[in-house]
Protein backbone atom coordinates (compact mmCIF):
# COMPACT_ATOMS: atom_id res chain seq x y z
CA UNK A 1 0.00 0.00 0.00
CA UNK A 2 2.59 2.74 0.59
CA UNK A 3 3.91 2.66 -3.08
CA UNK A 4 0.54 2.69 -4.14
CA UNK A 5 -0.65 6.25 -1.99
CA UNK A 6 2.54 7.90 -3.76
CA UNK A 7 0.52 8.60 -6.88
CA UNK A 8 -2.45 9.36 -5.70
CA UNK A 9 -4.23 12.43 -6.81
CA UNK A 10 -5.23 14.97 -3.91
CA UNK A 11 -9.45 14.83 -4.44
CA UNK A 12 -9.26 18.89 -3.88
CA UNK A 13 -7.16 18.86 -7.35
CA UNK A 14 -9.73 19.15 -9.80
CA UNK A 15 -11.97 21.31 -8.09
CA UNK A 16 -8.57 23.90 -7.46
CA UNK A 17 -7.77 24.01 -11.07
CA UNK A 18 -11.42 24.91 -11.89
CA UNK A 19 -11.32 27.81 -9.47
CA UNK A 20 -7.97 28.75 -10.38
CA UNK A 21 -9.53 29.70 -14.47
CA UNK A 22 -11.35 33.14 -12.98
CA UNK A 23 -9.69 33.92 -9.35
CA UNK A 24 -6.91 33.17 -7.31
CA UNK A 25 -7.27 29.88 -5.06
CA UNK A 26 -5.81 30.28 -1.24
CA UNK A 27 -4.89 26.93 -0.40
CA UNK A 28 -4.87 26.39 3.70
CA UNK A 29 -4.69 23.44 6.06
CA UNK A 30 -2.99 21.85 8.57
CA UNK A 31 1.07 21.31 8.21
CA UNK A 32 2.07 18.31 6.23
CA UNK A 33 -1.36 17.54 4.92
CA UNK A 34 0.40 18.03 1.07
CA UNK A 35 -0.51 21.24 0.12
CA UNK A 36 3.20 21.71 -1.69
CA UNK A 37 2.81 18.35 -3.30
CA UNK A 38 -0.82 19.21 -4.71
CA UNK A 39 0.14 22.32 -5.72
CA UNK A 40 3.33 21.33 -7.23
CA UNK A 41 1.12 18.62 -9.11
CA UNK A 42 -0.58 21.52 -10.81
CA UNK A 43 2.56 22.68 -12.02
CA UNK A 44 3.53 19.27 -13.37
CA UNK A 45 6.50 19.62 -11.17
CA UNK A 46 8.73 16.90 -9.74
CA UNK A 47 10.21 19.27 -6.57
CA UNK A 48 9.93 22.71 -5.42
CA UNK A 49 12.92 23.86 -7.93
CA UNK A 50 10.05 24.53 -10.74
CA UNK A 51 10.45 28.74 -11.31
CA UNK A 52 6.81 28.96 -10.79
CA UNK A 53 6.98 27.95 -7.20
CA UNK A 54 7.67 30.84 -5.26
CA UNK A 55 8.24 30.10 -1.35
CA UNK A 56 8.66 32.86 0.91
CA UNK A 57 11.13 31.33 3.51
CA UNK A 58 13.54 31.31 -0.02
CA UNK A 59 15.82 34.10 0.56
CA UNK A 60 16.42 34.03 -3.10
CA UNK A 61 12.56 34.20 -3.99
CA UNK A 62 11.72 37.30 -0.96
CA UNK A 63 13.33 40.12 -2.63
CA UNK A 64 11.72 39.74 -5.86
CA UNK A 65 7.91 39.34 -4.37
CA UNK A 66 8.74 42.07 -2.60
CA UNK A 67 9.28 44.18 -5.85
CA UNK A 68 6.73 42.54 -7.87
CA UNK A 69 9.09 40.91 -9.69
CA UNK A 70 7.71 37.44 -11.59
CA UNK A 71 9.01 34.60 -13.65
CA UNK A 72 7.99 35.42 -16.71
CA UNK A 73 6.26 33.18 -19.35
CA UNK A 74 4.58 31.04 -16.34
CA UNK A 75 0.67 30.71 -16.73
CA UNK A 76 0.42 29.47 -13.15
CA UNK A 77 2.49 30.84 -10.19
CA UNK A 78 2.47 29.14 -6.40
CA UNK A 79 2.81 31.44 -3.92
CA UNK A 80 3.97 29.43 -0.49
CA UNK A 81 4.09 30.93 2.73
CA UNK A 82 3.78 33.93 1.76
CA UNK A 83 1.12 35.20 4.28
CA UNK A 84 4.60 35.05 6.80
CA UNK A 85 5.28 38.74 4.99
CA UNK A 86 3.33 41.57 7.31
CA UNK A 87 1.82 43.20 4.28
CA UNK A 88 1.08 40.09 2.02
CA UNK A 89 -2.73 41.16 1.26
CA UNK A 90 -1.70 44.25 -0.04
CA UNK A 91 1.38 42.44 -1.78
CA UNK A 92 -0.97 39.38 -3.61
CA UNK A 93 -3.68 41.93 -4.16
CA UNK A 94 -1.41 44.18 -5.86
CA UNK A 95 0.33 41.20 -8.09
CA UNK A 96 -3.33 39.67 -8.86
CA UNK A 97 -4.80 42.98 -10.18
CA UNK A 98 -1.73 43.58 -12.45
CA UNK A 99 -1.25 40.43 -13.64
CA UNK A 100 -4.29 38.44 -13.24
CA UNK A 101 -5.45 38.12 -17.19
CA UNK A 102 -2.55 36.61 -17.80
CA UNK A 103 -1.67 34.37 -15.17
CA UNK A 104 -3.13 32.36 -12.47
CA UNK A 105 -2.47 32.58 -8.78
CA UNK A 106 -2.48 29.47 -5.94
CA UNK A 107 -1.66 30.77 -2.32
CA UNK A 108 -0.96 28.14 -0.22
CA UNK A 109 -0.33 28.12 3.89
CA UNK A 110 -1.58 26.89 7.15
CA UNK A 111 -2.74 28.59 10.17
CA UNK A 112 -1.77 31.75 9.82
CA UNK A 113 -3.33 31.80 6.11
CA UNK A 114 -6.75 31.02 7.07
CA UNK A 115 -6.28 33.01 10.72
CA UNK A 116 -4.76 36.48 8.79
CA UNK A 117 -7.23 35.61 5.72
CA UNK A 118 -10.24 36.53 7.85
CA UNK A 119 -8.41 39.31 9.34
CA UNK A 120 -9.49 41.88 6.77
CA UNK A 121 -11.24 42.19 3.34
CA UNK A 122 -8.91 43.99 0.96
CA UNK A 123 -8.84 40.69 -1.10
CA UNK A 124 -12.88 40.28 -0.89
CA UNK A 125 -13.81 38.58 -4.24
CA UNK A 126 -10.38 38.08 -5.63
CA UNK A 127 -9.95 34.28 -4.55
CA UNK A 128 -11.58 30.92 -3.38
CA UNK A 129 -10.66 29.16 -0.49
CA UNK A 130 -9.91 25.33 -0.28
CA UNK A 131 -9.20 23.46 3.02
CA UNK A 132 -7.40 20.07 2.38
CA UNK A 133 -7.68 17.62 4.31
CA UNK A 134 -5.42 14.30 5.64
CA UNK A 135 -6.07 11.21 3.48
CA UNK A 136 -9.68 9.65 4.11
CA UNK A 137 -10.42 6.62 2.86
CA UNK A 138 -12.19 7.00 -0.63
CA UNK A 139 -9.32 9.39 -1.66
CA UNK A 140 -6.70 6.97 -0.44
CA UNK A 141 -7.60 3.34 -2.50
CA UNK A 142 -11.18 4.58 -4.28
CA UNK A 143 -13.83 1.50 -3.89
CA UNK A 144 -13.96 -0.95 -3.10
CA UNK A 145 -11.85 -0.82 0.27
CA UNK A 146 -10.88 -3.63 2.33
CA UNK A 147 -10.93 -3.64 6.43
CA UNK A 148 -7.15 -3.61 6.12
CA UNK A 149 -7.31 -0.24 4.45
CA UNK A 150 -9.15 0.84 7.33
CA UNK A 151 -7.03 -0.60 9.56
CA UNK A 152 -3.98 1.38 7.99
CA UNK A 153 -5.86 4.12 8.57
CA UNK A 154 -6.68 4.50 12.30
CA UNK A 155 -2.85 2.96 12.89
CA UNK A 156 -0.64 5.57 11.20
CA UNK A 157 -3.41 8.45 10.82
CA UNK A 158 -4.46 10.62 7.17
CA UNK A 159 -1.21 12.79 7.11
CA UNK A 160 1.21 11.47 4.41
CA UNK A 161 4.39 10.89 5.77
CA UNK A 162 3.45 8.26 8.61
CA UNK A 163 0.87 6.84 6.44
CA UNK A 164 3.09 6.35 3.41
CA UNK A 165 5.76 4.99 5.08
CA UNK A 166 3.58 2.23 6.81
CA UNK A 167 6.16 1.93 9.68
CA UNK A 168 5.26 2.19 13.18
CA UNK A 169 8.83 3.94 13.79
CA UNK A 170 8.02 6.65 11.57
CA UNK A 171 4.71 7.50 13.15
CA UNK A 172 6.21 7.53 16.75
CA UNK A 173 9.12 9.70 15.30
CA UNK A 174 6.78 11.75 13.19
CA UNK A 175 4.23 12.76 16.43
CA UNK A 176 7.20 13.48 18.28
CA UNK A 177 8.68 16.62 15.61
CA UNK A 178 5.30 17.29 14.48
CA UNK A 179 4.41 18.87 18.01
CA UNK A 180 7.49 20.27 18.45
CA UNK A 181 7.00 22.00 15.30
CA UNK A 182 3.39 22.87 15.93
CA UNK A 183 3.71 24.06 19.69
CA UNK A 184 7.45 25.54 19.51
CA UNK A 185 7.15 27.53 15.54
CA UNK A 186 3.81 27.73 14.59
CA UNK A 187 2.10 28.98 17.37
CA UNK A 188 4.67 31.60 18.14
CA UNK A 189 4.27 32.85 14.94
CA UNK A 190 0.72 33.32 15.21
CA UNK A 191 0.01 34.57 19.08
CA UNK A 192 2.29 35.89 21.89
CA UNK A 193 2.19 33.01 24.56
CA UNK A 194 4.33 32.80 27.01
CA UNK A 195 3.62 29.49 29.15
CA UNK A 196 4.62 27.16 26.17
CA UNK A 197 5.25 24.86 28.33
CA UNK A 198 1.50 24.57 30.20
CA UNK A 199 0.64 24.52 26.46
CA UNK A 200 2.01 22.08 25.59
CA UNK A 201 0.78 19.96 28.48
CA UNK A 202 -2.62 20.89 27.60
CA UNK A 203 -1.97 19.25 24.09
CA UNK A 204 -0.64 16.30 26.09
CA UNK A 205 -4.21 16.04 27.44
CA UNK A 206 -6.33 16.53 24.65
CA UNK A 207 -6.03 12.92 23.18
CA UNK A 208 -8.22 11.04 26.55
CA UNK A 209 -11.09 13.62 26.03
CA UNK A 210 -11.49 13.16 22.39
CA UNK A 211 -15.29 12.50 21.80
CA UNK A 212 -16.37 13.60 24.80
CA UNK A 213 -18.28 17.19 25.61
CA UNK A 214 -14.58 19.21 26.92
CA UNK A 215 -15.35 21.22 30.13
CA UNK A 216 -13.04 23.93 29.58
CA UNK A 217 -13.26 24.25 33.61
CA UNK A 218 -12.05 21.40 34.43
CA UNK A 219 -9.16 21.38 31.99
CA UNK A 220 -8.31 25.09 33.40
CA UNK A 221 -8.24 22.77 37.09
CA UNK A 222 -5.81 20.29 36.07
CA UNK A 223 -3.32 23.16 34.23
CA UNK A 224 -3.97 25.44 37.10
CA UNK A 225 -4.98 28.09 34.85
CA UNK A 226 -7.36 30.67 34.65
CA UNK A 227 -10.20 29.64 32.63
CA UNK A 228 -10.13 32.46 29.95
CA UNK A 229 -6.51 31.47 29.14
CA UNK A 230 -7.25 27.81 28.62
CA UNK A 231 -10.20 28.75 26.39
CA UNK A 232 -7.78 31.07 23.96
CA UNK A 233 -5.13 28.57 23.89
CA UNK A 234 -7.83 25.80 22.64
CA UNK A 235 -8.83 28.36 20.24
CA UNK A 236 -5.21 28.84 18.87
CA UNK A 237 -4.86 24.98 18.63
CA UNK A 238 -8.01 24.66 16.71
CA UNK A 239 -6.31 27.72 14.55
CA UNK A 240 -3.56 24.95 14.35
CA UNK A 241 -5.31 22.69 13.40
CA UNK A 242 -4.33 20.53 15.99
CA UNK A 243 -8.13 19.89 16.99
CA UNK A 244 -11.19 20.88 16.57
CA UNK A 245 -14.57 21.08 18.44
CA UNK A 246 -18.36 20.01 16.89
CA UNK A 247 -21.28 21.60 19.06
CA UNK A 248 -24.24 20.13 20.38
CA UNK A 249 -27.70 20.36 17.97
CA UNK A 250 -30.90 22.17 19.71
CA UNK A 251 -34.23 20.85 18.79
CA UNK A 252 -37.90 21.91 19.85
CA UNK A 253 -38.32 18.44 21.61
CA UNK A 254 -35.97 17.50 23.17
CA UNK A 255 -33.92 18.50 26.23
CA UNK A 256 -30.99 19.16 24.62
CA UNK A 257 -27.27 20.07 26.20
CA UNK A 258 -26.30 23.42 25.02
CA UNK A 259 -22.78 24.53 25.62
CA UNK A 260 -19.92 22.19 25.77
CA UNK A 261 -18.96 21.15 22.69
CA UNK A 262 -16.90 17.70 21.56
CA UNK A 263 -13.70 17.70 21.10
CA UNK A 264 -11.45 15.53 17.87
CA UNK A 265 -8.04 15.76 16.44
CA UNK A 266 -7.08 16.02 13.18
CA UNK A 267 -4.41 13.37 13.51
CA UNK A 268 -7.16 10.73 14.98
CA UNK A 269 -4.06 8.24 15.49
CA UNK A 270 -3.19 10.24 18.15
CA UNK A 271 -6.25 8.74 20.04
CA UNK A 272 -5.92 5.84 22.25
CA UNK A 273 -8.58 3.10 22.57
CA UNK A 274 -9.84 1.64 19.40
CA UNK A 275 -13.44 3.06 20.03
CA UNK A 276 -12.22 6.62 20.37
CA UNK A 277 -10.11 6.30 17.48
CA UNK A 278 -12.85 5.26 14.87
CA UNK A 279 -15.19 7.88 16.29
CA UNK A 280 -12.48 10.23 15.50
CA UNK A 281 -11.86 9.05 12.54
CA UNK A 282 -15.94 9.39 11.45
CA UNK A 283 -15.37 13.03 12.69
CA UNK A 284 -12.63 13.62 10.57
CA UNK A 285 -14.09 12.39 7.26
CA UNK A 286 -17.68 13.79 8.26
CA UNK A 287 -15.83 16.93 8.60
CA UNK A 288 -13.96 16.45 5.54
CA UNK A 289 -16.93 16.02 3.56
CA UNK A 290 -18.80 19.26 5.23
CA UNK A 291 -15.89 21.23 3.94
CA UNK A 292 -15.54 20.16 0.43
CA UNK A 293 -19.62 20.58 0.10
CA UNK A 294 -18.73 24.07 1.62
CA UNK A 295 -15.30 25.13 -0.34
CA UNK A 296 -16.80 23.69 -3.91
CA UNK A 297 -20.59 24.25 -3.94
CA UNK A 298 -20.91 26.69 -1.63
CA UNK A 299 -23.67 25.56 0.84
CA UNK A 300 -23.44 26.41 4.64
CA UNK A 301 -22.59 23.10 5.84
CA UNK A 302 -22.38 22.39 9.68
CA UNK A 303 -21.12 18.95 11.92
CA UNK A 304 -22.86 19.00 15.13
CA UNK A 305 -24.38 16.22 17.50
CA UNK A 306 -27.21 15.41 19.67
CA UNK A 307 -27.03 14.68 22.94
CA UNK A 308 -30.06 15.73 25.82
CA UNK A 309 -29.89 15.95 29.75
CA UNK A 310 -30.67 12.20 29.79
CA UNK A 311 -27.16 11.60 28.09
CA UNK A 312 -29.09 10.27 25.35
CA UNK A 313 -26.41 10.91 22.51
CA UNK A 314 -25.78 10.29 18.82
CA UNK A 315 -22.55 11.35 17.85
CA UNK A 316 -22.88 13.43 15.21
CA UNK A 317 -25.74 15.03 12.75
CA UNK A 318 -24.75 17.01 9.55
CA UNK A 319 -26.63 19.99 8.41
CA UNK A 320 -26.34 22.04 5.22
CA UNK A 321 -28.06 25.21 5.00
CA UNK A 322 -29.13 24.84 8.73
CA UNK A 323 -31.58 21.60 7.79
CA UNK A 324 -29.87 18.29 8.89
CA UNK A 325 -29.05 16.21 6.48
CA UNK A 326 -28.14 12.87 8.42
CA UNK A 327 -27.12 11.14 11.50
CA UNK A 328 -24.40 8.96 12.29
CA UNK A 329 -23.54 6.67 15.32
CA UNK A 330 -20.24 5.30 15.31
CA UNK A 331 -20.16 1.67 17.15
CA UNK A 332 -16.72 -0.56 16.98
CA UNK A 333 -18.89 -3.62 17.19
CA UNK A 334 -21.70 -4.97 14.76
CA UNK A 335 -24.38 -3.95 17.28
CA UNK A 336 -28.03 -3.31 17.06
CA UNK A 337 -29.22 0.82 16.76
CA UNK A 338 -29.51 1.81 20.55
CA UNK A 339 -32.55 3.53 21.95
CA UNK A 340 -30.86 7.23 21.61
CA UNK A 341 -31.17 6.66 17.86
CA UNK A 342 -35.16 5.59 18.02
CA UNK A 343 -35.49 8.48 20.96
CA UNK A 344 -34.13 11.08 18.43
CA UNK A 345 -36.04 9.74 15.36
CA UNK A 346 -39.22 10.58 16.38
CA UNK A 347 -38.23 13.94 18.07
CA UNK A 348 -35.82 15.47 15.78
CA UNK A 349 -36.65 16.50 11.52
CA UNK A 350 -33.54 14.21 11.03
CA UNK A 351 -34.36 11.79 8.18
CA UNK A 352 -31.66 9.34 7.81
CA UNK A 353 -29.96 7.65 10.36
CA UNK A 354 -26.40 5.40 9.83
CA UNK A 355 -24.74 3.63 12.53
CA UNK A 356 -21.17 2.71 11.26
CA UNK A 357 -19.01 -0.11 12.09
CA UNK A 358 -15.12 -1.80 11.83
CA UNK A 359 -17.06 -5.10 10.86
CA UNK A 360 -18.31 -6.93 7.68
CA UNK A 361 -22.91 -6.94 8.58
CA UNK A 362 -24.94 -4.62 6.38
CA UNK A 363 -28.69 -4.40 7.17
CA UNK A 364 -31.46 -2.43 8.38
CA UNK A 365 -32.83 -2.31 11.58
CA UNK A 366 -36.02 -0.11 12.97
CA UNK A 367 -35.24 2.34 10.38
CA UNK A 368 -31.66 2.58 10.91
CA UNK A 369 -28.53 1.37 8.22
CA UNK A 370 -26.23 -0.56 9.94
CA UNK A 371 -23.22 -0.60 7.78
CA UNK A 372 -19.29 -1.10 7.60
CA UNK A 373 -17.66 2.19 7.84
CA UNK A 374 -15.69 2.28 3.99
CA UNK A 375 -19.65 0.41 2.61
CA UNK A 376 -20.60 4.03 4.26
CA UNK A 377 -17.95 5.99 2.54
CA UNK A 378 -18.46 4.51 -1.03
CA UNK A 379 -22.00 5.31 -0.72
CA UNK A 380 -22.44 8.56 0.05
CA UNK A 381 -19.55 9.65 -1.96
CA UNK A 382 -17.16 10.91 1.14
CA UNK A 383 -14.13 12.50 -0.97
Amino acid sequence: MATRLRFVQRYLAAAVEDDLRDKMVFLGGPRQVGKTTLALSLLDAEDSRHPAYLNWDDPLVRPDLTRGKLPPGQALLVLDEVHKFPRWRNLVKGLYDREGGNVSFLVTGSARLDHYRKGGDSLQGRYHYHRLHPFSLNELVGTPATASDVDALMQFGGFPEPLFAGSTRTWRRWQRERLARVVYEDLRDLESVRDIGLVELLVNALPERVGAPLSVRNLSEDLGVAHATVARWLAILEALYVCFRIPPLGAPRIRAVKKEAKLYLWDWSETPGRGERFENLVACQLLKYCHHVEDTEGYGMELRFIRDTDRREVDFVVLQDGVPLFAVECKSGEKSPGRAIDYFRRRTAIADFYQVHLGERDYVSEGTRVLPFRTFCAELGMP
